[in-house]
């Protein structure tokens, strides 16, 4: 029987946690591991229409791409909005996962589906990530906490090297200590020098998984005071970074390659900036709220940012560069990667019902002259 444990590593593989922005929350956020399910949802965001779909529907894992939770929470009050769908949630076993940025970022994620559906050719990051950083953790256990111990680590997302995963090296040796005043030594008594069997246990550990696995190892071991080395280790290459950067294998104008944004994405109320008539080769992508990635488009030599949202401001600053800017809503920036990942799970999961969200929509709505998908003059 599938567990939420078995999607979540699935997740995990295929967006790295480690892809994630800093400021993000992702993984498992809500619901236990080893529940056993049946059917799973995706959706952009959970909210009470959302949450009632996944209920109704027998869905014991939502995937949403935007993460719950994301700010501390004081309280989870069924008698206010946020906490009564949570609470409805659990109350009906239902977990939460959210790949959020590491599922934009990653190959094949958010942003690479928007280039493959624009057309884009020559694909490659707008921006370069931060290079993964990587730690080497090392506990020393009695023979008979080793197994425990492994298991653990790996649940907290340990062990895993690239598509391998489980990965670890054990060596024997022996350990000694001497218990002092006010200790309770598992083996032997304090007071004297001890001399124990150990193994030496070595594992992988992503920097941001560290503390989650040093907690793991500990709630383990039947040690009072384990010891457990951590070695940081030298940085690994970046990933596939930040954003997309690709070219049309034909140019157009920016009102056209706008329409057609708008047509792909169904984004009625898409806005742009720049003249209609500007040639569009090259094509910078920021799912969401990615305005941010307008000087990083500008340095690529991009002609054009698309994004999901945008200030005022930065639309002056693109007329300023001379970089056209494609504001095509945020619903509809990664509303299409939420339909992809529910493909992909099913593949991976054929057992289980797997589905993206029915009832979820874009809460804004447009009206009067913007309901026409922008074109050039004339069009």
């Amino acid at each position: 029987m599938t567990q939420v444990a078995d999607i979540v590593t699935f997740l995990d593989q295929f967006a790295p946690p480690e892809l994630a922005e800093a400021w993000d929350n992702v993984g498992l956020l809500w619901g236990d591991p080893t529940t056993s399910i049946k059917a799973v949802m995706t959706c952009l965001t959970v909210t009470a229409r959302t949450a009632q779909e996944a209920i109704a529907e027998g869905a014991g894992l939502i995937v949403s791409h935007h993460p719950v939770l994301f700010r501390g929470a004081k309280q989870v009050r069924a008698d206010r909005p946020e906490g009564a769908t949570l609470w409805s949630l659990a109350r009906a076993g239902v977990a939460i996962a959210s790949p959020h940025t590491a599922f934009d970022n990653t190959a094949g994620g958010v942003n690479d589906s928007l280039a493959t559906r624009f057309g884009l050719v020559d694909v490659g990051p707008l921006r370069q990530g931060d290079p993964v950083s990587q730690c080497k953790v090392v506990v020393f256990t009695p023979p008979r906490d080793r197994q425990a111990v492994l298991d653990a680590a790996f649940l907290a997302g340990a062990g895993r090297i690239g598509l391998y995963e489980e990965c670890s090296f054990t060596s024997a040796g022996q350990g000694t200590f001497f218990g002092t005043e006010g200790t309770d030594p598992t083996i032997g008594q304090k007071g004297r020098r001890e001399r124990v069997r150990e193994w030496r246990v070595e594992l992988i550990s992503p920097l941001g998984r560290v503390k989650s696995v040093l907690n793991a190892i500990r709630d383990a071991h039947s040690y009072e005071e384990p010891a457990i080395d951590v070695y940081p280790l030298q940085r690994t290459s970046s990933g596939p970074g930040t954003g997309r950067v690709g070219r049309l294998p034909t140019p157009t104008s920016l009102g056209s390659f706008a329409r057609h944004v708008a047509q792909t994405l169904s984004a009625r109320g898409l806005q742009f900036v720049g003249p209609a008539d500007r040639r569009v080769e090259r094509v910078a992508i920021a799912c969401g709220a990615g305005d941010d990635f307008l000087l990083d488009a500008c340095r690529t030599g991009a002609d054009v940012l698309v994004t999901g949202e945008a200030r005022f401001h930065r639309g002056l600053e693109a007329e300023g560069l001379g970089v056209g800017l494609i504001v095509a809503g945020h619903h509809a920036t990664e509303r299409p990667g939420v339909e992809d990942l529910a493909v992909r799970l099913e593949g991976a999961f054929p057992e289980l019902l797997v589905w993206a969200s029915r009832v979820e929509s874009d809460p804004f709505q447009v009206t009067g002259a913007q309901e026409k998908a922008p074109g050039p003059p004339g069009a």
